[in-house]
């Protein structure tokens, strides 16, 4: 058994077989073979090296003749193992005796190659691994005549193990097969882990280095409550495991009761609970957990995966089956919230060498009006619809907000002279998620209609930490003393204007921070589905007089560490059931 550490992204258990995708996608399956098949499978097996030989040899050949024999010298042996007797006698005896698929025959017999290589001393034994892996790539990918495992086509119960995951990838997870993701990198708040857990499966990314020690069809545990994968758990592990997932599978019922109860507090604060949605099917998920609306719905999954630009009907209709499901209730859409970096349709901007400073966002949109009116002249076409607020992201400064309300402006004035109807009294808000922004509230109240404070960028840019990098992912902390002042400020300052606020950030879909941000003086919140019920939960057992105090006694401390513990003692005595 080998229990990793890596980062929490997603809440929950998830026990089940792996499967494993390598750097470039590959899928690598535990399939057994029917006795009639393995010979089958063998010819299978020797066509796919012979094809991976003549590969390498024309690569061999193409080095010597533009570099020389010296440069050549790797290839040549890649050649020597691919034609090792030893290799193809260990392959043929799991394929005949064990009736193993060939991919997952392959990938036993070199991983366990690379594995030794890697326990070895030096960067020269590290290299000779990677030389590995490029030859099991190498073979897998004629074996599997593609170079992409599409996950939307996974129809069985699985833990998905990857290097890494693209956001749109997490996307085509289907939660009904895809029990839980864990990749070796990445940190918290990524595109990637706001997906995992708006499917609401565990995952845990930034593991680091683990692919080599499992395969297909092992089966792993992952803990997205702490961060962990367990890797060939023992009896009494997977024991403990079972008996957790069944503890949260109780808590789920019993929360499951609030779903008509109001989010309201012990001395009759009624608090907005909203929730955080990617997709439109979510708005099932919304209404079945209890929300009051959805309080952040970003549109990005519309340009992730496509070579084109979505067009103002493709909008159209996502934007317009999600006001109809919600019926009364607010749906607060975002606009474009991507990178250049992310969009295919548009050339990489130059010298993007840190694409969080650079071209994203409203700047993005604002770079490209066109491409922003489509999307403006959707949402406003949905208005008629329903009760839709309309809010900005990543806005730093008094003159890129009015140059985005100009853009709506032009928007509205185009479909009032073409007749198409639309709500002209339109909330228009902001999101509130860099220092710069927190700092002139005072006169961004004069400007919008509303504020969402989106602690994921916030965290970030007032830390500077890459939320995306697992080497600092240790310093990216909703609680740091730094963060809640400037969420503190930012509230005072909107309460002050009585111009509404809430919260769309990862931080208050986690129950340890529902006293202390009631306690600052939010009363609304937007989470992920499947907080919402946690939350609700606390908001139901504490008094705002009792927050208050909390958050009194947080202001006084000085670190991360201290307010973590304080917070989590305080949560344990209102809710001693959640996992902690």
């Amino acid at each position: 058994m080998e229990r990793l550490q890596g980062i929490a992204v997603s809440p929950g258990i998830a026990i089940g077989e792996a499967l494993v995708l390598d750097n470039e996608g590959f899928r690598i399956p535990r399939r057994f073979l029917p006795r009639d098949a393995v010979e089958e499978e063998l010819e299978r097996l020797n066509l796919a090296f012979d094809a991976a030989v003549a590969e390498v040899e024309h690569n061999r050949q193409q080095v010597a003749e533009q570099l020389g024999d010296d440069y050549a010298a790797i290839f040549s042996a890649h050649l020597q193992m691919l034609r090792d007797p030893r290799l193809h006698e260990e392959i043929e005896e799991m394929i005949r005796t064990r009736h193993y698929s060939p991919e997952y025959a392959v990938s036993r017999a070199l991983r366990r190659y690379a594995k030794v290589f890697q326990s070895l001393e030096g960067q020269y034994m590290a290299e000779r691994a990677n030389d590995i892996f490029d030859i099991e790539k190498r073979i897998l990918r004629n074996l599997l005549g593609r170079s992409r495992e599409e996950l939307a086509q996974v129809l069985s119960p699985v833990l998905v193990l990857a290097h890494n995951l693209t956001p749109s990838e997490t996307a085509n997870l289907n939660p009904q097969f895809a029990l839980g993701m864990v990749t070796e990198i990445g940190g918290p708040g990524s595109h990637t882990a706001i997906v995992a857990e708006g499917l609401g499966i565990p995952a845990v990314v930034g593991v680091g280095p683990f692919l080599t020690d499992v395969s297909g069809g092992d089966t792993v545990i992952i803990d997205g409550d702490q961060g962990q994968i367990v890797l060939h758990p023992d009896e009494e592990t997977l024991a403990r495991y079972r008996h957790e997932v069944e503890e949260q599978r109780h808590l789920a019922v019993k929360l499951g009761t609030l779903r008509e109860l109001p989010a309201e507090t012990k001395d009759g604060q009624s608090i907005q609970l909203l929730a955080n949605i990617e997709f439109p099917y979510e708005v099932k998920q919304c209404k079945e957990r209890g929300a009051d609306g959805i309080g952040l719905y970003r549109t990005e999954f519309l340009y992730l995966g496509r070579d084109d630009d979505p067009s103002e009907e493709t909008h159209f209709e996502s934007y317009s089956s999600v006001v109809q499901a919600m019926k009364d209730m607010p749906v607060v859409m975002r606009t474009l919230d991507l990178g250049a970096d992310k969009m295919r349709s548009l050339p990489n901007p130059e010298d993007e060498r840190n694409p969080f400073l650079g071209l994203r966002s409203i700047r993005l949109a604002l770079r490209n009006r066109d491409l922003f009116r489509i999307q403006l002249r959707a949402i406003l076409r949905a208005s008629a619809l329903g009760e839709i607020r309309i809010m900005f992201p990543l806005i730093s400064t008094i003159m890129e907000l009015r140059q985005a309300r100009m853009v709506l402006a032009d928007a509205m004035e185009d479909l009032e002279e073409a007749g198409v109807p639309f709500d002209r009294d339109l909330k228009v808000g902001m999101m509130v998620e860099v220092p710069s922004a927190v700092m002139m509230m005072d006169r961004f109240v004069e400007e919008v209609d509303f504020f969402s404070i989106g602690t994921n960028d916030l965290i970030q840019y007032c830390l500077a930490v890459d939320r995306s990098n697992k080497d600092v992912a240790n310093l990216y902390t909703a609680a740091d003393p730094a963060v809640i002042r400037m969420i503190d400020m930012a509230i005072k300052a909107a309460n002050k204007a009585n111009v509404p606020i809430s919260m769309c950030g990862q931080m208050c879909g986690d129950p340890m921070y529902t006293m202390l941000l009631l306690g600052l003086g939010l009363r609304s919140l937007s989470v992920t589905p499947a907080a919402v019920p946690e939350i609700k939960r606390v908001c139901r057992s504490v008094t705002i007089e009792k927050c208050e105090q909390v958050a009194a006694r947080v202001r006084t401390l000085e670190s991360a560490r201290d307010i973590k513990t304080y917070l989590r003692e305080k949560l344990s005595k209102v809710f001693p059931e959640f996992p902690m």
